[in-house]
Formats: C-alpha cells, structure tokens, sequence
C-alpha cells in the first residue's frame, strides 16, 4: 500500500463529515484515496479530525458497520504495523507519538473484527506480536493529554490493542509472559506521573490474559520485586523522581487491589498485591 494521491487535511475533514452526516456513502468513494489519506494523517494535531472523524470513521466501519472486507483490512494492518507504528519512535515529545497511538488504536480495531471473522494469518498474527512487543520497548512518549493538540495516552491505546491480540485463541499463552513484563515495565517509570488512568487501562489486558491461563504466580514474582526495586531506586535518585514512580506503583497496586477485591479465583493474588501495597 503506497501513499498516493493524498488529500489535504481540510479536504479529508469535509469528505468524513460527509459521510458521517449521510450526505454521501462509503461506496460512492475513491476507497484507496481516502483510505490512504486517513493513514496518511491519522497522527493528525487536530483533535476534531484525529479522534472523532479518522478514528471515529474506522471505528464505524469496521467495528459497527463491517464496511471493508478482509483483503482490505489485511492491507491497513500490514501498512501500520510496517509504516506507522514506530514513525519517529526516536524522537522525544514530538507530535508523532499521535501517529504511533492512533495506529495502535487502528490496529485494536482490525484485531476485534479478525476475533470475529477469523482472516488474519497466524503469521500475521505472530508478526503484530512481535511488532507490539517491539513498540513496547521502545516508546518513551508517554503523555497523556497535550494542551491544545489532545489525547496522545500511548500507554492506554497499546493495551487496548494488546487486548484484543491476547483474546485471540491463535496467540500463544507463551507470549502472555512478555506482555505482561513490557506492560508492567512501560508504566513503572520514574520520569513521567500517570494521572489520566493509565493504571485501568494497562490492567485490562492483564486482567484478559489472567482470564485465558496466565499463571498468577508471574505477576505475584513482580509484585514481589516492586520493594526492593523502589529501595534501590531511593538510593539512586532525587526525591523527585523517586516519589513519581512510587506514586506510579502505588497507583497501579490500589487499582489492581480494587480489580481483584472479593474475586475468589485471585485470593491469592489479592493478598499478594496487599502486601506489596503495605510495604511501599
């Protein structure tokens, strides 16, 4: 999928108010022209655009409508894993985090329809695995809102699309494991204060992959680390930014507590969090 022919932002503004409002339908459109161009400025700075016309459009189409069929959506998956989920990557604070945390909103998408239809290869799925994973590692823009441009939020929108990848019955339960660390090692940090629910958003995964045969005995082996990883870090950093990340931890354990209060399948787990909690 080549990027051709690109409309400008204005114009794809018009085009999906168009059709949102029924003024026009999907059919009656350049697919590939709008398709490529939604890609194309799907990092957009304006909120209006971003969110509620490029996300809201593929959220329409592929979540309520079931408007592109399989070949197409296999296209948009291929394309932004390759092309737009690590763009500017390397980049501190840049406006391209937008374009790396809308793909992964894109690719949550294409993940529930391939639960529903069953398309995607596992090939492909062990591909977007790995790509996630990989993106995990590496991204350090952590923002939540960014006064006037919006929601950037790349912890919230990679979990839900780890979400979605880790319900699907072709992923290993072996991969669990991995997610579980790139996730908890994403929001345990000690530059950045979450306080736009990170917490409940990366759980929600964690809670999936609970559900489908994760041992909790991993996540009782990383509740188990978290003292004596904020002991050496008390050593090592100002107060500052020791107290950010055991506001972050604590943050994530009173959330999790709550998540597993009064679920007698993880009694054990609870119990683990509240002792980690009351060693902090």
């Amino acid at each position: 999928m080549l990027l051709n022919d690109i409309l400008r932002e204005d114009e794809l503004k018009d085009r999906l108010q168009a059709l949102e409002k029924g003024q026009a339908t999907l059919e009656q459109e350049n697919q590939e022209q709008l398709l490529h161009s939604m890609l194309a400025h799907i990092g957009s700075t304006n909120s209006e655009l971003r969110d509620n016309l490029i996300y809201g459009s593929f959220y329409d189409w592929i979540l309520e409508k079931n408007l592109l069929d399989h070949s197409r959506l296999t296209e948009l998956l291929d394309f932004s894993m390759n092309n737009l989920l690590c763009k500017g990557i390397e980049e501190r604070e840049s406006d391209l985090v937008f374009t790396r945390t809308f793909t992964s909103l894109l690719l949550a998408l294409i993940l529930f329809r391939d639960h529903q239809d069953d398309f995607l290869s596992q090939h492909k799925l062990d591909d977007c695995k790995d790509k996630l994973l990989a993106y995990l590692a590496a991204e350090k823009d952590v923002r939540g809102y960014v006064t006037g441009k919006g929601w950037a939020h790349s912890v919230a929108h990679v979990s839900d699309a780890i979400d979605e990848l880790v319900k699907n019955p072709k992923i290993s339960k072996e991969t669990y494991v991995d997610f579980l660390h790139a996730l908890w090692n994403m929001i345990l940090r000690n530059d950045y204060v979450f306080i736009h629910n990170e917490d409940e958003r990366l759980l929600v995964p964690i809670l999936t992959m609970l559900e489908h045969g994760l041992e909790q005995q991993e996540i009782i082996q990383l509740l188990l680390q978290i003292p004596i990883t904020l002991m050496t870090q008390k050593s090592q950093l100002d107060l500052e930014h020791y107290r950010i990340i055991l506001f972050n931890c604590k943050t994530l354990l009173k959330s999790f507590y709550i998540q597993t209060n009064g679920k007698l399948q993880y009694a054990t787990l609870h119990q683990s969090i509240a002792t980690c909690l009351s060693e902090l």
